[in-house]
């Protein structure tokens, strides 16, 4: 069974494949339980940025009251669970962008499954697979996506990482990369793939975004790429400043604006973001 919510008039502009979870988060001496995932965090920033967002996850059933707000603020559907069955991470920051992943429980994310993508996502400008359980999941729904629907115009693929995957299935992650139009990546997982940050190649049409912390991100583009400097920002929660960056890039990509213009009011977010605790500052609180 699949649950929804109607949040927003009109089809959503980017959707989002992916989980949002219940973590619990240690960064400068505190340790704090919130919301997060990859699909929440990008579906969130999709909004904030001014754009309508969807996001196919699983659902849970009552709904958490602390996942109520993702619920009133994102087109949100997918295969209904029970609470006890939503994602779980624990993650430790240490500064200067380094993070430990102490424990991942991925929940009922495997009921997530390509052969029931809604059909409004074919109507969509651009699709993001989000961080998922392994690379192999993520090609499974750029597949799926890659045959389309029924709509006379396939949606823009986009795709993302993570550092596990990265070293545990380059290869996937490698083929990932080659059948996206846009992809999100951090330095660390692109000196991984890549050997060198100056290694990192995009095929002609492909752009790839590659986030530096504290140095800002750069645009790979063909042969070439650009720069965009860092906004200055009181870091307190590096969570899910990677994926707030994507979604106001895919966003702002959706409306028609250059990569660059995009990419700057995706660090601009992203820089909010760390902000505060949790996705707090893309809830607007």
């Amino acid at each position: 069974m699949t649950g929804a919510a109607s949040v927003a008039s009109g089809n959503p502009d980017v959707w989002v494949i992916g989980t949002a979870s219940l973590d619990v988060l240690h960064f400068a001496g505190q340790t704090v339980h919130t919301i997060g995932g990859a699909g929440l965090y990008t579906a969130l920033a999709v909004r904030r940025a001014g754009g309508r967002a969807g996001l196919f996850a699983p659902r849970p059933r009552p709904m958490p009251a602390a996942l109520q707000p993702l619920a009133e603020h994102v087109y949100w559907v997918g295969p209904e669970i029970s609470p006890d069955d939503l994602p779980r991470l624990e993650i430790a920051h240490h500064g200067e962008g380094r993070a430990t992943l102490l424990n991942a429980s991925w929940g009922a994310e495997a009921r997530l499954l390509p052969d029931d993508l809604p059909p409004e996502i074919w109507s969509a400008r651009v699709v993001h697979i989000a961080a998922l359980s392994s690379a192999r999941r993520q090609l499974a729904f750029a597949d799926a996506l890659r045959r389309g629907g029924s709509s006379p115009r396939s949606p823009l693929l986009s795709a993302g990482t993570y550092a596990r995957l990265v070293f545990a299935e380059t290869d996937s992650v490698l083929q990932l990369i080659s059948e996206s139009r846009f992809f999100f990546m951090n330095e660390n997982e692109a000196r991984g793939l890549f050997g060198r940050l100056e290694d990192v190649r995009s095929q002609p049409g492909q752009t790839i975004f590659v986030t530096l912390g504290a140095e800002g991100a750069r645009v790979f583009e063909a042969q070439k790429y650009t720069s965009i400097p860092a906004v200055p920002a009181d870091e307190l929660d590096p969570t899910g400043a990677g994926d707030t960056f994507c979604g106001a890039v895919l966003a702002s990509l959706s409306r028609g604006l250059p990569v660059e213009e995009a990419a700057r009011l995706g660090v601009r977010l992203a820089a909010q973001t760390i902000s505060a605790p949790g996705p707090a500052a893309l809830l607007g609180k």
